[in-house]
């Protein structure tokens, strides 16, 4: 159940007396966002406003912070009778034991440096197929990040690694999982040109990632970047630098949005 069915649940309880005032107030008083000792403000509305929940940054917090942030936010769920993902990214494999030790029930995706809190059964399925390409091994943290992101988000996820420019046959030899997808993450470092090449190929919006893999002259990931910018395939839309959880978000909307405006038609 999303958080527009509980609003209204919650309303309809109130006119039907089924439900004191009160009790709907302390369901409610916190709908917006709800601030935690001051050093953060969860922003509870989200889900509702734009149609995927806060996800909680895990780098340059501490350990108890991110601690305390997950727990408020399992309450709110378990308050509100509600399942929505909680989910946090960045989180290195020495935090990620901190935090399964004091939350016994989240679960670690250690390629993705993700961990959540998630009951993938009923996790509610998005329509669309989203694939994620990488062009290398070494792009595949960032390819599982928008992966993870993309599957705790309900979406379906087809995965094709380690396919670049310079062994271009192995990209042409999977071909299926470019014309099966409804949107394409990809992935490269380096010089980042297999974006380009995927674009080239396909019918569907083609979402590049540049990341920091790549020898000196890359800069960390700059090259990549320019290059996936200064593509001359149309169809492409570039995130940041190793961005592969924004690049699943965009993804999503781009499926959610065509889902709507073929319900409205």
């Amino acid at each position: 159940m999303d958080q527009e069915e509980i609003l209204k649940r919650i309303l309809n309880q109130v006119a039907e007396g089924d439900l004191s005032p009160d009790r709907a107030w302390d369901k409610l008083q916190n709908f917006g966002f709800e601030t935690l000792e001051e050093f953060a403000k969860i922003d509870h509305h989200r889900n509702l406003r734009n149609g995927f929940p806060e996800v909680i940054w895990g780098a340059g917090k501490t350990t108890q912070q991110i601690i305390k942030i997950i727990k408020l936010m399992e309450q709110r769920n378990q308050t509100l009778n509600q399942q929505i993902p909680i989910m946090a990214t960045l989180i290195e494999p020495e935090i990620a034991e901190e935090l399964q030790a004091a939350i016994p029930n989240l679960q670690h995706y250690p390629l993705a440096k993700i961990v959540a809190i998630a009951d993938t059964e009923t996790i509610p399925k998005q329509p669309g197929i989203i694939s994620i390409v990488t062009a290398g091994t070494s792009d595949i943290p960032i390819a599982e990040q928008a992966a993870v992101t993309a599957e705790l988000s309900g979406f379906q996820v087809t995965r094709l690694w380690d396919v670049g420019v310079a062994g271009i046959h192995r990209l042409l030899g999977n071909w299926q999982y470019l014309t099966e997808a409804d949107v394409l993450i990809v992935i490269a470092g380096m010089e980042g040109a297999l974006p380009s090449v995927v674009a080239g190929l396909v019918d569907c919006p083609v979402i590049a990632v540049p990341t920091s893999v790549g020898y000196g002259a890359s800069f960390g990931g700059i090259s990549a970047l320019l290059t996936m910018l200064n593509s001359c395939a149309s169809g492409i839309g570039v995130v940041n630098i190793d961005n592969g959880f924004g690049a699943a978000i965009l993804a999503g909307q781009i499926l959610r949005t065509a889902k709507s405006l073929n319900t409205e038609h």
